[in-house]
Formats: C-alpha cells, sequence, structure tokens
C-alpha cells in the first residue's frame, strides 16, 4: 500500500470573510525527495495574517495562493530522510512546507535550529520571521531613541509583543493597543510594556485617541502598525513631529474592506516618515536578528505566548480565528 499523509489546499478565494468552505483537506501520496532535498514531519505550522492577502488573486507583493495547491506556510519540523550533505536524520529544520504533514525541500531552502535552548516551536515565533519582522520594523524603521515613546498596535500578537519589549530594551516607552481586558493586562504585566490600551473599549477615533494621549502624554514618536483603520487613525493624532511609522500590516482591511483615513493631515502637518515594509525583502538582517532574538529568548529577556490548535484538520478555524483576534499570541498548529 502507498504511504499517504494529509494536506490542505485552497478550494476556492474567499468573498468577504474567510470560511471553512475555502479550504480542503486531501488525503495524497507521501512526496519522496529527489537528489539534494529532505523529506521532512512537520511538527508545528504556523497561522499568519500575510495569509489571508495571497488568498486573493490581486496583485501583491508575492504571487497569489493557487486555488488546488497546498496553502503556503512557515513550518518546523524533523528531517526524515535526507540526501543533502548538510541535513542528516533527526536534525530540527524551519522552512515553508505549507498545511501539510510532510514536506520536502531542498536543504538549501531550509533553516537547521538548535532546540536546545529555544523550544521548537519559538522559531515560528520571536525566533521566526514574527520577530525578524518586529525586530526589522523598529531597529531600522522606527529608529528607537532612548526617552521616546513608541507606540503598537495588536500589542499582544507574535509581532507587536516582541516589538514592545525591544523598545522597552532600547530605553523606550513602550504603549500598546490590543483587544480585551485580559490581552491588555499580559501586556503589560508580562511583557514590561508601560501602558496599553482595549481597543474595543472605545467607540471611536476620538475616544482611542484620548486614551492614547493618556497613556503617552508626551506624544508618540515611532509606531509600529499591524492594523490600521481607527487604530491607525488615533495614532496619526498623537504623533510628534519628524515621527516614524513602520507599516507592517493592514489587518482592518484583510477581508476587502476600504481602510479609511481621516487623519491624513497629520502625516503632513508633523512631517511623518511612513515607510510599508515585508520582511522577506531584507534577508541580510535576519541572521543578527534572530541570533539576538535566540539570546533574548533563551535567557527570557523575550517573552511570548502560543495558542495551539490540534491536528492538520483544526488549521482553518484557527486561521479563521486569528484574523479575528481569537488568538492570544502566536497562532500555531501542531501536526505531530
Amino acid at each position: 500500500m502507498t504511504a499517504t499523509h494529509q494536506r490542505i489546499v485552497l478550494a476556492s478565494r474567499p468573498k468577504g470573510a474567510v470560511t471553512p468552505e475555502n479550504f480542503r483537506l486531501e488525503q495524497v501520496p507521501m512526496p519522496q525527495p529527489g537528489p539534494g532535498e529532505v523529506l521532512v514531519l512537520n511538527h508545528y505550522l504556523s497561522l499568519d495574517p500575510y495569509m489571508r492577502g495571497r488568498m486573493e488573486e490581486s496583485k501583491s507583493y508575492a504571487e497569489p495562493q493557487k486555488i488546488g495547491e497546498t496553502m503556503i506556510g512557515g513550518t518546523v519540523g524533523v528531517v526524515e530522510t535526507s540526501n543533502h550533505a548538510g541535513l542528516a536524520i533527526g536534525d530540527t529544520v524551519v522552512g515553508l512546507l505549507g498545511w501539510q504533514e510532510y514536506g520536502v525541500a531542498h536543504g538549501r531552502q531550509l533553516m537547521k535550529v538548535d532546540t536546545r535552548a529555544v523550544p521548537m516551536s519559538a522559531y515560528l515565533g520571536p525566533v521566526g520571521m514574527p520577530g525578524v519582522t518586529a525586530w526589522y520594523g523598529l531597529n531600522r524603521l522606527c529608529e528607537p531613541r532612548p526617552g521616546q515613546t513608541v507606540l503598537v498596535s495588536a500589542a499582544s500578537g507574535a509581532v507587536g509583543s516582541v516589538v514592545g519589549q525591544l523598545a522597552r530594551q532600547a530605553g523606550c516607552r513602550a504603549v500598546g493597543i490590543a483587544g480585551g481586558p485580559e490581552k491588555c493586562a499580559y501586556v503589560v504585566s508580562e511583557l514590561g510594556f508601560d501602558a496599553c490600551i482595549d481597543h474595543r473599549a472605545h467607540g471611536d477615533v476620538g475616544s482611542l485617541g484620548r486614551a492614547l494621549r493618556e497613556a503617552a502624554p508626551a506624544g508618540v514618536d515611532a509606531l509600529f502598525e499591524n492594523v490600521g483603520g481607527a487604530c491607525l487613525d488615533a495614532a496619526l493624532a498623537c504623533m510628534n513631529p519628524f515621527g516614524r511609522i513602520a507599516l507592517c500590516g493592514l489587518i482592518a482591511g484583510y477581508n476587502g474592506e476600504d481602510i479609511a483615513l481621516r487623519n491624513v493631515r497629520a502625516l503632513l502637518v508633523s512631517r511623518l516618515k511612513v515607510q510599508g515594509f515585508i520582511v522577506s525583502d531584507h534577508m541580510d538582517v535576519w541572521p543578527a536578528a534572530l541570533a539576538e532574538l535566540g539570546r533574548g529568548v533563551a535567557t527570557g529577556k523575550i517573552r511570548y505566548r502560543e495558542t495551539v490548535a490540534e491536528g492538520l484538520a483544526a488549521a482553518p478555524e484557527a486561521f479563521i480565528g486569528l484574523l479575528a483576534g481569537r488568538n492570544f499570541g502566536k497562532q500555531l498548529v501542531k501536526l505531530t
């Protein structure tokens, strides 16, 4: 009997909000590694907001996810068969093997990692793409300076949580925006932010802006933006002259909604610098960033939280929950 494994493919493109019907679970033959390739048993799958954009057919910074093909996604797992001299059976590797139990890739497309001091799952969170995203956006675009204030939206998430901790370590005041009192309490008490605003407690941009001014009485010098919409509008009204904005995500519009920007005048009046970025454009910083982030996790200087769904079949609902903000910290799927 031919060995098989499970994968999830994109069955249809969403029309508005993502639904479980947009995905299909399939049983397919086990992939076989060719020359220079390895077979990996995936232990964890990373679920990330960028996947929502890839489900659309519209032009973006990367090719759209193809209908009927394995959903794209970051993975960490263990090598089971190796035809690559640099990787041995039993090595732990990070790659983009997608929503499936097993995957094949050339050895040069995988990163070997050490799980003795850093847990395997952390390589998909604070010591992975989300962590490097935080590191690059903060250090290269927000340009943190001691005594200044850094504002972070989606502060309890995989990216925002690292941004705030790094900002504090740089001598900045860190203010977060998160959804719900539990997340805000975690951001302050566990992650060490100076303050956190619950955006759900404020019904309009004006109310949110007043809360931000209370939390950042000296104004905001740098903004790490993950959400857009009301959060961004309120933040713009609080920015100091010559402030810096790292535009990382716009989750407020991931289902195709228009994202209004009412305080655009602040961009001119406060002479703000706005830079959108995609971390895969900056592979040159990854080694230094990962080394610093790994030390931070290993020593406890960087704390993190995970929401873990069990089994590949749980991935669609977990992803839908991520887009709705139901996860707490990094959203993962445990595959084995």
